[in-house]
């Protein structure tokens, strides 16, 4: 095969080309490739940056807040003691009652002929409810200790939630001892070796409540609904507490599904559950009426509203006084 001189140089030329295409592609690649990690490299950094600078303003945050509610938990301790205890006191009159309940047959409900029953093994979806509802509250009571926007202080909101249970249920204890019905849940029935609970043979058996059982498969404690009052209780505070306008819609969805799974799963019967939704409103409303508003922390330019210490009591009332023996009028705006 001839080949002619020129057909040689073209033949060159072509590989100079193309090899000058191969290194320039792979230069150009690995040029990328460099580029491409230095930003995730730099991205990374400034990413560790942020999340360290944020970390540092949250931890700050949550020490703020923290002296914050022990100051106002000093100043409130009593209350919080006192609600807390009368849970105690609750729990012991409904494990009294079990003492004095007959079991008999089951009463004529209106919800029992509108609603299926969903047996034993499906009782537990109405806890399953009540727990998330609980578990939700008591976490967003929590919110200021992490978010920055907050409208509410922890302590006080929880000193005006007991206020609510304690009245509540101060009106359940003398409902349910007033009038004592069958209960309708299966550990009541007739036949139930849990129906009736024998007699104490000591003062302890009685104080410690029988824990865990006797709270689980209580009898008696029927008008009204518990697990109503806590609902209801805490939807109703986050319904004048809360900024969420969806979550006020789905929290008073969840009290309307809670209302059916309990009469469904004859834990109650219909009038337990009709009583808890006007008694609770009722009492939330005149326990409002009576206490003082609480303070609201959405504006951050507003003063933080903290209750006089003793000591700040103490100091303002010699001031006044002072002001008193040297002939000088006080100054009524001056009061808190």
């Amino acid at each position: 095969m001839v080949t002619q001189l020129t057909d040689i140089f073209k033949i060159e030329a072509r590989a100079i080309r193309e090899g000058l295409k191969l290194v320039w592609a792979w230069s150009f690649c690995k040029v990328e490739v460099k580029s491409n990690i230095w930003k995730w490299l730099l991205y990374g950094y400034k990413m560790t940056l942020y999340i360290g600078r944020e970390a540092s303003k949250l931890w700050k945050r949550i020490c703020a807040e923290t002296a914050t509610e022990i100051n106002l938990l000093l100043d409130n301790w009593k209350y919080v003691l006192a609600g807390l205890f009368f849970q105690y006191i609750h729990g012991l009159a409904a494990h009294g009652v079990h003492y004095l309940h007959r079991p008999g047959p089951t009463l004529q409900d209106l919800g029992y002929f509108l609603l299926p029953e969903l047996g034993q093994d499906k009782a537990y979806i109405s806890e399953m409810v009540f727990t998330f509802v609980f578990l939700s509250f008591a976490l967003w009571t929590l919110h200021p200790f992490i978010f920055k926007s907050k409208k509410i202080y922890t302590v006080l909101v929880w000193c005006r939630v007991l206020a609510f249970l304690v009245a509540s249920q101060i009106l359940r204890i003398i409902t349910f001892y007033s009038t004592q019905l069958p209960g309708p849940n299966y550990h009541c029935r007739e036949g139930s070796k849990l129906a009736r609970l024998p007699k104490p043979s000591n003062v302890q058996e009685v104080l410690l409540i029988n824990f865990p059982q006797g709270v689980v498969y209580g009898c008696g404690d029927l008008i009204f609904s518990s697990h109503m009052i806590f609902t209801l209780v805490f939807v109703l505070t986050y319904q004048k507490y809360g900024t969420r306008r969806c979550i006020k819609q789905c929290a008073w969805l969840l009290a309307i599904i809670q209302s059916l799974l309990i009469v469904a799963s004859r834990k109650h019967y219909t009038v337990d559950i009709a009583v808890a939704w006007y008694t609770v409103n009722l009492v939330v409303f005149f326990v409002n009426k009576k206490l003082p508003e609480l303070p609201d922390r959405s504006n951050g330019n507003s003063p933080v509203l903290l209750p006089l210490s003793t000591k700040d009591k103490d100091s303002k009332t010699k001031e006044e006084n002072h002001k008193l023996l040297n002939g000088n009028s006080v100054d009524h705006a001056d009061w808190p």
